[in-house]
């Protein structure tokens, strides 16, 4: 399973939703994910990953790590991955 499919497969679970119901131009609110589901889905990431993500869950805005959509989410984790190899 690639990064994608499992970073989808996380949120979808978050939403309740089918992995199919989840897009790369999905908004976290598109989903009906609030803020504890944020950083639920933040927490199951980590977990998959074995990786740190750069977020603040109390000032979204301040973050380096970008949650505007599904697919910066991933290129983000990608990008995390990546440089822990």
């Amino acid at each position: 399973m690639s990064v994608k499919d499992k970073v989808i497969a996380i949120i979808a679970e978050q939403a309740v939703l089918e992995p199919s119901d989840v897009t790369p131009d999905s908004t976290l609110e598109d989903l009906g994910i609030d803020s504890l589901g944020l950083v639920e889905s933040i927490f199951a990431i980590e977990e998959e990953f074995d990786i740190s993500i750069p977020f603040n869950a109390n000032d979204p805005t301040e973050s380096d790590f970008d949650i505007s959509n599904v697919s910066s989410i991933i290129t983000g984790i990608e990008r995390l991955v990546s440089e822990q190899a």
